[in-house]
């Protein structure tokens, strides 16, 4: 176990990693059976070919415990001293749905809450560790992104139900040095409320509930303005990425990995070129797995570990875009960490 620094030269070290799907598989034909799209449609403008989705009765804790689960085993370590859950599908309204986890996983009595950033929220996740690391709090944090965006979408609507998906993924952060492998770079965090139209599920809220009149149908499911959002994403994504970068005392050609939140193939390849990073540094899993929110990040970062596509000593650049709106980015030379 590496010594802990004093609190005032602390960093986020990532330790330990893992990621879990549910095994009901969704293909672009089953979704051709009951709306008006094709295998073609799909593929061509969201770069997806399969996602999966939740059984009946299975919700966004049971995916965030499999991912934590394992990411504490990649680390070694089986506690930690905070649980941070990143995600726009809680199990319930209230209570959060971290203190469930943290119990379900051993983690009895630790400090457990939920972070809604929807499709940021590891990159937010990721600014909230690293302060419960430098202040002290813990020397160990489990940080998930987990999303069961599928029971929020309109499965009747196709701009949106081909595209979101449900899965989790989880860091292990501790307290290290900011010149060692794996620690986190400067973040870069950004948000306009005043865009928060594009993206939202307008119904079940306390503006709604508090309404006299009823919510028209269709009010209670994710709503996305596609062509503003992809606009404003690929913009923000690409800013805030520039900066963590310059923020890192990197450049853009220092960049051996590329991990960008898995929004759909086209903002993906348009941020990529924007910045400069060829195709063969940029990690993708959206083809097998499409969007999964907050679990987007850490799932690929897992399943890019799993099978060799990152590996230490890989300069990476996170960054991420979603409702709120709500932009991040920042920097991590990748560690050596088991089964690499």
């Amino acid at each position: 176990m590496p010594m802990t620094p004093p609190a005032d030269d602390r960093a986020a070290v990532v330790s330990g990693v893992g990621g879990w799907v549910p095994p009901h598989v969704v293909t672009n034909e089953d979704l051709s059976a009951h709306l008006d799209t094709s295998d073609e449609w799909i593929r061509t403008r969201t770069g997806i070919r399969t996602r999966h989705r939740v059984s009946p009765g299975m919700a966004t804790s049971d995916l965030a415990v499999e991912a934590g689960r394992r990411a504490l085993e990649n680390s070694g370590e089986p506690r930690a001293g905070a649980v941070v859950l990143a995600t726009t599908t809680p199990d319930r309204i209230c209570p959060a749905t971290a203190p469930e986890v943290a119990a379900r996983l051993g983690l009895d009595g630790v400090p457990a809450f939920d972070i809604s950033a929807v499709c940021t929220g590891f990159l937010y996740g990721l600014a909230t560790a690293a302060g419960l690391l430098a202040t002290g709090i813990t020397d160990r944090v489990l940080l998930i992104g987990a999303d069961a965006f599928t029971t929020i979408v309109d499965p009747m609507d196709r701009s949106t139900a081909v595209i979101f998906a449900d899965g989790a993924g989880a860091v292990v952060l501790r307290a290290g040095h900011p010149d060692e492998p794996g620690a986190l770079g400067p973040v870069v965090l950004g948000t306009d409320g005043a865009m928060s139209h594009l993206i939202q599920v307008p119904a079940g809220g306390s503006r709604q509930r508090s309404s006299p009149r009823p919510y028209p149908p269709g009010e209670q499911f994710f709503q996305m303005e596609g062509r503003d959002t992809f606009r404003h994403a690929v913009d923000r994504m690409s800013t805030a990425s520039r900066e963590a970068v310059r923020s890192a005392g990197w450049t853009v050609a220092d960049i051996d990995r590329f991990a960008a939140h898995q929004a759909n193939s086209r903002i993906l390849t348009a941020v990529a070129e924007r910045l400069g990073i060829p195709a063969e540094h940029q990690l993708s899993n959206i083809a097998a797995v499409g969007n999964t929110g907050a679990a987007s990040i850490p799932l690929l970062l897992a399943q890019s570990h799993a099978d060799g596509g990152l590996t230490a000593g890989h300069r990476t650049l996170l960054t991420a875009f979603g409702g709120g709106l709500a932009w991040g980015a920042t920097t991590l030379t990748w560690p050596k960490l088991p089964g690499s």
